[in-house]
């Protein structure tokens, strides 16, 4: 961990972090998630059963479109040129959920984990939105960074 917080200038007070000396560089970041519901809401998932349409296809341009938006969402977020953003949705009947994963690229100066995140997000939500009228139970979980690469302050893998 590092020992000071860079979105807090000398005084305390909340700033964006100045990138424009850093080189430009490659990063990478990897997100993820879970969505956890009753068995026969993964099923009617499954089966394209929700009244409101497909969950998985929506869920993943939310996330998509969110990512792009982050510095909108985000404060203090840099506005971050996405080369690539990919969210995959991996339907877990063992444990009744939806695993998401979302990964986050682009050439630049600061870092894509938030880009990533909100991704993820993003993604979990629209799928409790799209399935609530069947199970207001479910539970969003376990949103974390996975994986981080690029960068001055080195590559980053989850235990």
């Amino acid at each position: 961990m590092g020992d000071s917080l860079t979105h807090v200038d000398e005084h305390g007070n909340a700033r964006m972090v100045d990138v424009g000396a850093k080189p430009d560089s490659e990063r990478i970041a990897v997100a993820g998630g879970s969505v956890y519901m009753h068995p026969a809401t993964l099923d009617l998932i499954r089966q394209g059963g929700i009244k409101k349409g497909d969950v998985l296809t929506v869920a993943r341009i939310a996330g998509i479109m969110a990512a792009k938006r982050t510095s909108e969402i985000i404060p203090l977020c840099h506005p971050i040129p996405l080369t690539h953003l990919d969210v995959e949705l991996t339907l877990d009947s063992e444990r009744s959920a939806i695993d998401i994963r979302a990964t986050a690229r682009t050439v630049g100066k600061t870092g894509v984990e938030m880009e990533a995140l909100t991704a993820v997000s993003s993604a979990a939500l629209t799928i409790y939105d799209m399935a609530k009228a069947v199970d207001r139970a479910m539970r969003i979980s376990d949103i974390r960074l996975l994986e981080k690469r690029g960068g001055v302050h080195g590559d980053y893998v989850a235990e």
